[in-house]
């Protein structure tokens, strides 16, 4: 297969990261026109070795890295103006997992790293965002320990738990009193009731970011629209769950429609 053939399909993705790592699209195009140049001159820069997507975003990234980055781009939008505030690792590794929806591994591999460096980039990059975006969440578990794990972690990426809900009225009653920027919700709660239909309450009276953490994933993924966005299953990996909540506040992706039970 030429080189043609293993790039093509990969560059208008790529040409979204470059854009969403330099700022602007006329930056990003720029580093994007640069790999290709380098390319045309040694073909063999890109990697026999790797699946050819992540050939493609390794090779970008040797040669971002091998050039001065775009310190004084102009930014137009919230998001690229925080993506500015991460530094330049960190923020590559973000937008690898939430952006391009690479798996921790090939990103790893991506970026030349090995997974316990590049788990510690995205602890980086979630305490970044945090310091941009920090918010109050609501925590809707009725199981103590695990309530207690959800508390830590959100705490150690600088947010502010308003309080833990065990049961739908509870969760209702709280957001009554305290609009919370997030939502941790498990689907199962202590008296029977359920964290789905507290969820849909409470997306009635506002719009919020909710993440599901369930050990019951097959009640929300029914092919019912519309699904939710953002679904961990227990038990769950801390550093994936930090991921999904600096993508959930980072992206801002309000949950404006309810979630089909």
């Amino acid at each position: 297969m030429n080189i043609k053939d293993r790039i093509g399909a990969h560059l208008p993705y790529l040409r979204r990261f470059a854009r969403a790592l330099s700022g602007s699209q006329q930056s990003g195009d720029a580093f994007v026109l640069a790999m290709l140049e380098c390319l045309v001159e040694d073909p063999t820069l890109l990697r026999n070795d790797l699946d050819d997507r992540v050939a493609v975003y390794n090779l970008f990234l040797r040669i971002w890295g091998s050039v001065q980055t775009n310190a004084g781009t102009d930014v137009s939008e919230d998001h690229v103006a925080t993506l500015a505030a991460l530094t330049p690792r960190s923020r590559q590794a973000f937008l690898l997992i939430t952006l391009e929806g690479f798996s921790p591994e090939d990103a790893a591999e991506i970026m030349g790293v090995d997974q316990q460096t590049f788990g510690r980039m995205i602890e980086e990059a979630g305490r970044e965002i945090a310091d941009q975006v920090a918010t109050d969440i609501l925590i809707i578990e009725d199981e103590p320990i695990i309530a207690m794990d959800l508390e830590a972690l959100v705490t150690e990426l600088g947010h502010t738990v308003i309080d833990v809900a065990r049961t739908r009225r509870e969760a209702v009653e709280i957001v009554e009193k305290r609009r919370p920027g997030l939502v941790l919700a498990d689907i199962q709660l202590a008296d029977g009731s359920s964290g789905l239909d507290a969820v849909n309450e409470i997306l009635g009276e506002i719009e919020v970011p909710v993440i599901f953490v369930t050990a019951y994933p097959e009640r929300l993924l029914t092919g019912a629209k519309p699904e939710p966005t953002y679904l961990v299953t227990k038990p769950f990996r801390p550093q994936n769950l930090k991921v999904i909540i600096s993508q959930a506040l980072f992206f801002r992706e309000r949950a404006s429609r309810k979630v089909a039970a």
